[in-house]
């Protein structure tokens, strides 16, 4: 178990690869830097170390990233990646258009670029 998923969130995550048919996959997981705007959203996991979903960083783009890594990454005064508790399970076009609202500055965190 890491800091980041407890064994309940574990057992729930779908497989890497299992959802690659799939046309709008569930997004099941809301991982942030409270210091930054980057958000890792997971769809996928390999059940050890990589996830496959959705970065909100520089760009906005599907990719593979790793637990290892966010649990490694410290910000100013220690903070570390943080799970968003409230996050609800929800297809990724949905996810997709809210993180592209934020980017245009419509969003919860009132952003503008």
């Amino acid at each position: 178990m890491s800091r980041l998923l407890d064994d309940e969130t574990l057992q729930s995550l779908p497989a890497l690869y299992t959802s690659e048919e799939v046309e709008d996959p569930m997004v099941h997981l809301k991982l942030f830097t409270p210091w930054t705007n980057w958000t890792w959203y997971v769809i996928e996991f390999d059940g050890d170390d990589v996830f496959f979903g959705l970065v909100d960083g520089h760009e906005l783009e599907l990719g593979y990233f790793t637990l290892s890594e966010l649990e490694s990454i410290r910000g100013p005064g220690g903070l570390r990646i943080e799970r968003d508790e409230h996050f609800e399970a929800k297809p990724l076009s949905a996810v997709r258009e809210g993180a592209e609202r934020t980017r245009r500055g419509f969003g919860p965190r009132g952003r503008s670029r």
